[in-house]
């Protein structure tokens, strides 16, 4: 008979654990722990007024240890947090085994807009002092982050009175037939589900309406009302490539040397090109802090078409900025990207998408002033002397007779459900007022030899940036999983791939559905990146907030003071 090793599950054994030898040398947690006591946190004094009465507060270096360390591994919700401080032996030896509650470390992180700033800010002088700032070059690039807010609740204040409309008549309707249920019926279970259902309308009515009492339309820079949202003011409706989301636009600008990001900001704005000038300004107090405010106007600056506007072409030439931003036709220009057309031709026959019909596919004589279109149908002049974006031109209109029963609308028009006709415009010149403009001169400027050289290393200083400042959150982890890489200075990053399949580790971590971590062999269901769930509050920290996009940055930079510093074998960071 078969003997084996007798065992207890009844014996105890005291493991004796010194914290300080937890935090292993050359690894992030180590540089992380003592980049921290290192900085200057005195600016969170003023949170706390229990010099005489009251609790004591926990150090905010312990907090800020362990709300980066979690965040470097994907975890984002408090509660999550509190329970790796309680389990992880690494987080309890970065908080000394003080176990903050969930909610002590929400409220840190929803109350710290000014502190991160300098807490990034300081970072930054850490970065500067280890030579990982060449100043020489900065790229600016933004991403559209999705944020804790369904698109369900944004709309104009017209949209807003609507739904409340809508609700109240809902409540109406279910009370009604609630007192009819009740000469009839005796079913409980059915009562309590109606008293929830009219509890929760009530709620979402009450909402809407301290919102409107309380908030101010959401207007853009021209006066127009914006939609607002009722959960997150802050955010804004945007469209992406996955769709249309509720979230922020994070803007970085990068250093060209190690890819430190020197300034980052999230705003509640959709598009781009406005965004560029608060993102100078902002790049220009971080290089004050650095005593480097002039290296602005000596080092080069570039961004893509973006940012391409005449606002925009303007400010960076009174500023006297060496910028090298492109515009919609850049590449067109460039005789390297001559064939690209024929590739992007086979990629819509691949997907089925025809190519639309383009001004030269339209017979134009301009002698007679008359224009045929690719079906053989004459448009009628509507306008001699058009003027577009300082181009004066000809403009034709088919007439719906022609269009409405025509078979080449596909081809013709880019939304033919519901453009009517199509219309278009031949350019003879430009205008003779205003002189030349700022564009040109960018346009001048970028496709010159010295242009096109500064500005192709855009793409490789602040691309491969943006994706890590972009964990992985539970609305997009159905398609988003965060893989690693080490770069040739040793700095660790991520980026995100379009994959179902978790990483055999599980580092970092993948926030799955419905809150499971470990959920590796179902198959998620496709979910739009902007869907959150409803049920989300305060607590989750959700990083494409201001605060949570500037804590991803700092643990960015500790990485790359860590790898600089075990590069050059530098006491205290290091074995």
């Amino acid at each position: 008979m078969a003997r084996y090793k007798d065992y207890s599950y009844e014996q105890q054994k005291l493991l004796p654990v010194r914290y300080s030898e937890q935090i292993l040398p050359a690894t992030f947690e180590y540089t992380l722990h003592h980049t921290i006591d290192d900085l200057d946190l005195s600016v969170f004094d003023a949170r706390y007024h229990n010099d005489e009465t009251g609790a004591s507060a926990y150090d905010p270096r312990v907090l800020l240890k362990i709300i980066l360390f979690a965040y470097s591994r994907g975890v984002l919700s408090s509660r999550r947090i509190e329970q790796l401080a309680r389990e992880n032996v690494v987080m309890m030896a970065l908080s000394a085994d003080t176990q903050p509650h969930w909610t002590t470390i929400s409220e840190f992180v929803s109350s710290s807009n000014e502190q991160i700033v300098q807490l990034f800010q300081q970072v930054l002088l850490v970065c500067d002092s280890m030579g990982l700032l060449g100043k020489e070059l900065f790229a600016i690039d933004g991403v559209k982050l999705p944020g804790n807010a369904s698109k369900e609740w944004s709309g104009r204040f017209a949209d807003l009175r609507k739904k409340q409309k809508k609700l109240e008549q809902a409540i109406r309707l279910m009370l009604a037939r609630h007192r009819e249920r009740d000469a009839t019926e005796t079913d409980s279970v059915t009562f309590e589900r109606e008293d929830e259902a009219l509890t929760r309308l009530r709620t979402n009515v009450q909402r809407i309406k301290e919102f409107l009492a309380t908030r101010e339309k959401n207007l853009n820079a021209k006066g127009t009302e914006r939609q607002s949202n009722v959960t997150d003011p802050e955010s804004a409706k945007m469209k992406t490539s996955h769709g249309v989301i509720q979230g922020y636009t994070a803007i970085a600008a990068v250093d060209g040397k190690h890819q430190v990001i020197v300034h980052a900001l999230a705003h509640g704005e959709g598009q781009e090109h406005g965004l560029l000038q608060p993102s100078i300004e902002g790049l220009r107090e971080n290089l004050d802090v650095l005593d480097a405010g002039e290296t602005l106007t000596q080092a080069a600056l570039t961004a893509d078409a973006g940012y391409a506007s005449e606002d925009n072409m303007k400010y960076v030439f009174e500023q006297g900025i060496d910028a090298y931003i492109a515009d919609t036709q850049f590449r067109k220009r460039d005789p390297r990207f001559k064939s690209a057309e024929r590739h992007k031709q086979r990629a819509r026959e691949d997907h089925g998408t025809p190519r639309l019909f383009r001004p030269a596919d339209f017979t134009y004589d301009e002698q007679n002033r008359t224009c045929i279109c690719p079906a053989g149908k004459y448009l009628y002049k509507n306008g001699a002397h058009v003027t577009i974006r300082g181009l004066t031109g000809m403009k034709f209109t088919a007439p719906k007779s022609a269009c409405a029963a025509c078979g080449l609308r596909a081809q013709c028009l880019r939304h033919p459900e519901t453009t009517k006709v199509r219309q278009v415009v031949f350019f003879s010149g430009r205008t003779q007022s205003g002189g030349e403009k700022f564009t040109t001169k960018m346009k001048r400027k970028i496709d010159s030899t010295v242009g096109k050289l500064i500005y192709q290393r855009r793409l490789a200083t602040v691309e491969p940036v943006l994706p890590t400042c972009d964990p992985p959150s539970a609305s997009i982890a159905s398609r988003c999983v965060a893989r690693r890489r080490s770069t040739p200075s040793g700095c660790s990053t991520a980026w995100c791939t379009t994959s179902a399949r978790s990483s055999a580790t599980g580092r970092p971590w993948r926030a799955a559905d419905k809150g499971s971590e470990t959920n590796k062999t179902e198959k998620p269901k496709p979910r739009h990146r902007g869907h959150e769930n409803s049920n989300k509050k305060s607590h989750v920290l959700c990083h494409t907030s201001a605060k949570g996009f500037f804590y991803s940055l700092v643990i960015r930079h500790v990485r790359q003071v860590r790898a600089s510093a075990v590069k050059r074998g530098k006491e205290g960071y290091d074995a």
